[in-house]
């Protein structure tokens, strides 16, 4: 187990925030979970699971023990007659991975190429683009209880996933509830691959690389190209520009909310779901309230995609959470002005 003391954030964190830990510990295992646990003085401290830092804002130093996940690893697991079954350790770097499935032979996860992040926070955030979201390809995981230090496998159900939401989000309100929001930390995860293996083109991006390509049957790594190739133009490079991605989820609204919109904006972008609801482009109500590009002391609405604040300080003048927070705040106050929706912050914020 190695323990850092005082260890700045700004690194392990894509939006680039300069905060500090008072103490972190690297995991690499489960192992190192339970000497966290075994520790006097550890074991009673609160604790904060830091990823790939892509999803998480901090408005401030961190009081509480950061373990950061580095459990490495991949593997092909086991084959059925519908499925190969692949592993990856929590720590493994998330597009790499999806680009070593590919390279196995084994497609089924190029939709979600270039995501920022860890495997083991994809299932924490379910994960999704391109017309595909992470339980879509899931199998089970392994986690480890951070009270008892237990191994444990949770499947598909009892990941409990939702939009953008799993049982990793949700905290125990009483005894016997089944949430696992700092109660749990995911060591691996497996998916099943589909060997009868067809391209998820529904998303109108895509369906736009159909019609210039004239590709009408792309390969699992042709789909991969696009969808990189789709990302990297409307999606600043964190290592170039601090950001969390997407800031804000997609919002879901009835039937009747969805034709009231497009009564008095007729170009709202929206897309019908399976239970009748529709699904709104968040991106498209911030620019429709003006925002993009627009600034907040150093962070700002990034000017080719308004569903991505970013850092203009840089590592100089870093952003501080409290300007993140003052933007955001302001554009989900605009668009709940003009269109009544109450948009909900992606990232976790510290």
């Amino acid at each position: 187990m190695i323990i850092l003391r005082n260890v700045p954030l700004q690194p392990f964190n894509s939006f680039g925030i300069a905060a500090r830990a008072a103490m972190l510990v690297r995991v690499r295992s489960a192992a190192d979970v339970r000497d966290v646990l075994a520790h006097r003085k550890l074991a009673a401290r609160s604790k904060f699971i830091l990823g790939g830092g892509s999803n998480v804002v901090f408005t401030g130093n961190v009081r509480a023990l950061v373990l950061k996940v580095e459990v490495p690893g991949r593997r092909i697991v086991a084959e059925t007659g519908r499925h190969v079954i692949v592993e990856a350790g929590a720590g493994e770097n998330w597009h790499d991975f999806v680009t070593w499935t590919l390279d196995q032979g084994l497609p089924g996860l190029e939709n979600l190429a270039l995501i920022p992040g860890t495997v083991g926070a994809s299932p924490v955030q379910n994960i999704g683009a391109y017309g595909l979201e992470l339980q879509d390809r899931f199998h089970e995981l392994d986690a480890i209880d951070l009270v008892s230090g237990a191994e444990f496998t949770l499947n598909a159900g009892q990941c409990g996933f939702g939009y953008r939401d799993s049982v990793f989000k949700h905290r125990a309100a009483q005894p016997g509830d089944f949430g696992l929001a700092d109660r749990a930390l995911v060591l691996r995860v497996r998916f099943a691959l589909p060997r009868d293996w067809r391209p998820l083109l529904d998303y109108r991006d895509l369906q736009a690389r159909v019609a210039e390509t004239g590709i009408s049957r792309p390969s699992a790594r042709q789909v991969y190209d696009w969808v990189v190739a789709i990302r990297n133009s409307k999606l600043p490079d964190p290592r170039e520009l601090g950001n969390a991605g997407s800031f804000f989820k997609n919002p879901t609204v009835s039937p009747e909310q969805c034709r009231d919109i497009i009564g008095r904006d007729p170009e709202l972008v929206h897309y019908p779901m399976p239970d009748g609801s529709f699904k709104l482009a968040a991106g498209w109500l911030i620019e429709a309230c003006g925002w993009k590009g627009k600034r907040v002391g150093n962070a700002g609405v990034h000017d080719r995609q308004a569903l991505v604040l970013v850092n203009h300080g840089g590592k100089a003048q870093p952003v501080s959470g409290g300007e993140v927070m003052t933007l955001a705040r302001a554009i989900q106050a605009s668009v709940y002005e003009r269109f009544g929706i109450r948009l909900e912050p992606e990232p976790v914020i510290v």
